[in-house]
């Protein structure tokens, strides 16, 4: 059963185990042999800080070793922050041509991938003002480009982080695609103005939007993520897809966690890569 939390946190996440591999969360399920692990030939990947002001925010950065000027993909991480899963997946994004940059969007709150209880955790992302979330996150698209020369910009990530990424999709006039892995929408995020969700910015949602969902989740729902769909087409985007992954539930593509599906993961891979590729090129 799905926690009322507008994250879709199920009752297994809670379960704590500490992980069994290093750099990951500790509040995730135990971490599973079958976590993949991406090296770095043929790419440059490694821990970085951007100023912003007087404040460092930590960022990992994954590209291609030779050229310059690929596209920048920001990669959101899940409530847990940028641990290895998140850095793994910028490696991966590295090794398709992009110059990924991931950064960890909770330090100024004492970071969370250390702290086992899932309560606490929620109550720090879920506080985190909308506003630094989006200051933060085009600081890092902003460092990243000025590093690569790179002329456009996309944006993904996962649960808490596909839902950051409509956020920023409908605000940044920098990012030109995204891509959200089942990122719910009704859970808003708080700002000065008052509680903003993805529904109510979906009418600012103009770029290239490829959503990733499960058949079996409950937050968000299918027919969420469907409705979701029909709402920027009818805001005049006309470059949207929304997949449903029969049998697949909620994060289908952490593929460190028991609720990992292959075949949805990798076709949810492949189609994201190939949406970046259309769009940023």
């Amino acid at each position: 059963m799905t926690t009322a939390t507008g994250i879709g946190v199920t009752r297994r996440d809670v379960l704590v185990a500490g992980g069994t591999l290093a750099g990951y969360a500790i509040a995730a399920d135990p971490v599973l042999a079958q976590a993949i692990k991406t090296d770095t030939q043929g790419i440059t990947a490694g821990d970085h800080e951007v100023k912003i002001g007087g404040y460092a925010m930590p960022v990992y950065e994954a590209k291609p070793s030779q050229g310059k000027g690929q596209p920048v993909v920001l990669v959101i991480s899940e409530i847990w922050g940028a641990h290895e899963y998140v850095k793994d997946t910028a490696r991966r994004f590295a090794k398709e041509g992009f110059h990924a940059v991931a950064p960890e969007l909770f330090k100024r709150e004492g970071g969370v991938a250390h702290i086992p209880n899932i309560q606490e955790i929620l109550k720090i992302v879920l506080a985190v003002p909308r506003e630094q979330v989006l200051d933060d996150c085009k600081a890092a698209v902003d460092w990243a480009k000025g590093r690569g020369g790179a002329r456009a910009a996309g944006v993904t990530g996962f649960c808490w982080g596909g839902g950051v990424t409509i956020q920023v999709a409908a605000t940044n006039p920098d990012v030109k695609a995204a891509v959200a892995w089942y990122g719910p929408f009704s859970g808003p995020f708080q700002s000065k103005a008052g509680p903003v969700t993805g529904f109510d910015v979906a009418k600012d949602l103009k770029i290239p939007f490829l959503g990733l969902y499960g058949e079996t989740d409950k937050n968000p729902a299918p027919d969420d993520a469907k409705k979701f769909g029909e709402m920027l087409k009818q805001h005049g985007n006309k470059n949207v897809e929304i997949v449903v992954y029969p049998g697949a539930g909620h994060a289908f593509h952490a593929d460190y966690r028991p609720s990992f599906n292959k075949a949805a993961a990798e076709d949810g891979w492949k189609r994201c890569v190939a949406w970046f590729k259309k769009h940023l090129a």
